[in-house]
């Protein structure tokens, strides 16, 4: 029992740690023991350890009473390294089977899911170093390399590779180990809707086309 309380106060220390450096709003120790990212992580912590231990129940009832408390949703099953920054967090989920590694800032609201298609490995893994902006969804079983940023609100369906940021919906890589990949910001993002209506339009058109082509064929038959 001691050794898992060292262990639990050794990461609780990580995170604050990781918070002095990282949050320049942060001006003392006793002002980020208010925060309510490092509260949630801490239950996560204590779920965590019931969860891998087949108190499965004790485990939800942790994770459930951090939620009501702290507007932050960790399922205890998730895995998650030293010095997680969940800066504001209101908002923010993060699912069983996600993985996150060491020194990783999430923004409120951002969310680590699943599309609901997948079986088994269901959220993302995210390596070390990453950051996710506010608003940002990462669905999918797949991986975002280390030292990338994910954008504000931006959606993520495939794997990212490291020290890139990713921007849009569906997010696209516009920069990779500094250098941009593409001309490409979070004001002109292609809109996914509005490029299928505009196909489906094309298509229409084409379709009266080739229908008023039949009817003219038919009438000259006729005559």
């Amino acid at each position: 029992m001691g050794k898992i309380l060292s262990s639990l106060i050794k990461s609780y220390k990580d995170e604050i740690q990781s918070i002095k450096e990282r949050d320049p709003a942060a001006t003392s120790t006793l002002e980020i023991l208010t925060y309510s990212g490092l509260h949630a992580v801490a239950m996560y912590r204590v779920a965590h350890w019931f969860f891998i231990r087949d108190f499965k129940f004790i485990a939800r009832v942790i994770s459930q009473t951090a939620r009501f408390l702290t507007g932050i949703e960790i399922h205890p099953g998730a895995k998650i390294g030293k010095g997680l920054l969940i800066d504001h967090g209101a908002g923010v989920v993060i699912g069983e089977t996600a993985e996150i590694g060491d020194n990783c800032l999430l923004y409120q609201g951002c969310t680590l899911g699943g599309t609901g298609k997948d079986h088994g490995k269901r959220h993302p893994t995210l390596g070390n170093n990453v950051m996710v902006g506010c608003g940002a969804k990462v669905l999918g079983p797949f991986k975002v390399g280390d030292n990338s940023k994910i954008a504000a609100n931006a959606v993520v369906l495939e794997s990212v590779p490291p020290d890139c940021t990713a921007v849009g919906v569906p997010a696209k890589v516009v920069k990779q180990n500094g250098r941009r990949t593409l001309d490409l910001d979070q004001v002109h993002i292609p809109d996914p809707v509005s490029q299928e209506i505009c196909k489906d339009r094309i298509e229409i058109e084409r379709l009266k086309k080739r229908i008023a082509e039949l009817e003219k064929k038919l009438g000259q038959e006729g005559e």
